[in-house]
């Protein structure tokens, strides 16, 4: 338990940490990785990059510092990340290692206004938080052990390599061990762990399984990301130099998006590659349960696992239409609206503008929030409905 002076002292940084929260996670990180490079073993390269990583640390700093006295509001957020870092192959000896750079970040960025107690206040809150996230974290490598998993990453195969679309192939892997896959639910993502020829570090994606759960193989169904600045190494090298028979390092299932059970209507919305999780979610349907799917895409040739929602959506009777933004523009209300049915459980994945719209068209069309279930491609970013 932390004292109530350090409590009043953490809470008062609150407004320096609305405004200069970002400074200091990229000033953190710039010098953490700079010391110790062998992280860059861990951490996503392509988020450090477009400066991803550094908003989700500010937004998660931020939240603690505003609920330090009372952490309870910040719980799923700490699960979410909690998944993440144990798909990575986060360990408690990563903690300390945090600690030092992030408290060295704000006496850099804040100067003198970083007194000795607001630094003090700041290691003592820290060794809360990080003890928290070490003890969820253990709890989640257990319970993949337990599960008929394993803690870290194991070797599987590239058994088949499928296109789906004009930039969007799935690979089906197997492990090398031949040993019988741990159940998992709809939605949930495995990470992958590459080696790429030229690559000083190790690089790790996650990528949500595509598929339902069975227990010879996962498939993953990856979008070649060749249009952004950086270009996605890891999706280009699968695409381009990963073949059947080739082996990747994967660990084992992890994430809280997941479809709720009972008989609510359902409403899936995605957008491009946002598309795969969703598709999981509605295969794993098998009852009458009322069912309705929006697929959106920039336009036919990228539509991807689009034939599989279709046969299902069929088989469902459910409602399902395919919107493509170069004929039809941007997704509004009124386009949401007749797939909509009372009490619906929404849920939403795909590029973050999308799901910034999508939801604030969901809002005005009365949804509440506690019925409206999103996703993330990398680290949580914070969610402003336009």
């Amino acid at each position: 338990m932390l004292q109530q002076q350090t409590i009043d002292i953490i809470k008062s940084t609150v407004p320096v940490l609305e405004v200069h929260g970002l400074e200091i996670t990229k000033t953190f990180y710039k010098n953490m990785l700079g010391e110790n490079p062998t992280l860059l073993n861990i951490f996503n390269h392509a988020n450090q990059a477009k400066g991803r990583q550094q908003t989700a640390l500010a937004n998660t700093v931020y939240a603690a510092a505003k609920h330090i006295d009372n952490l309870e509001p910040i719980v799923p957020a700490v699960i979410l990340i909690a998944h993440k870092h144990r798909s990575l192959g986060v360990l408690p000896e990563h903690y300390p290692i945090v600690g030092e750079h992030l408290l060295r970040a704000i006496k850099e960025v804040l100067g003198d206004a970083a007194t000795p107690e607001i630094i003090d206040a700041w290691a003592e809150a820290y060794g809360v938080i990080a003890d928290i996230f070490i003890q969820v974290e253990e709890d989640l490598y257990k319970e993949a052990e337990s599960n008929g998993g394993w803690r870290f990453f194991k070797k599987f195969k590239v058994t088949k390599k499928e296109q789906e679309s004009e930039n969007v192939s799935s690979f089906y892997l197997a492990p090398v061990d031949g040993e019988k896959l741990p159940e998992y639910k709809a939605g949930q993502y495995i990470g992958i762990r590459v080696k790429i020829p030229g690559e000083e570090y190790t690089l790790n994606r996650q990528y949500t399984v595509s598929q339902p759960s069975n227990e010879n193989e996962y498939r993953i169904s990856v979008k070649r990301e060749d249009d952004h600045t950086p270009i996605g190494k890891v999706s280009n090298y699968l695409h381009h130099d990963v073949n059947v028979g080739d082996t990747i390092e994967v660990s084992a299932p992890a994430g809280v998006f997941t479809l709720e059970e009972g008989q609510s209507p359902v409403l899936f919305i995605s957008g491009g590659i946002g598309v795969t999780p969703l598709n999981t979610m509605l295969q794993s349907i098998e009852n009458n349960r009322l069912v309705a799917f929006i697929q959106c895409a920039r336009n036919k040739q990228v539509v991807a696992l689009g034939d599989e929602v279709t046969r299902k959506m069929a088989s469902l009777n459910g409602k399902h239409t395919f919107f493509y933004s170069d004929e039809d523009g941007y997704l509004t209300k009124e386009k949401i609206a007749p797939f909509l049915q009372p009490g619906a459980h929404v849920y939403i994945c795909g590029p973050v503008p999308f799901m910034e719209c999508t939801i604030a068209a969901l809002k005005d069309l009365q949804v509440p929030g506690e019925n409206i279930h999103y996703e993330f491609f990398g680290p949580a970013m914070t969610i402003t409905a336009k």
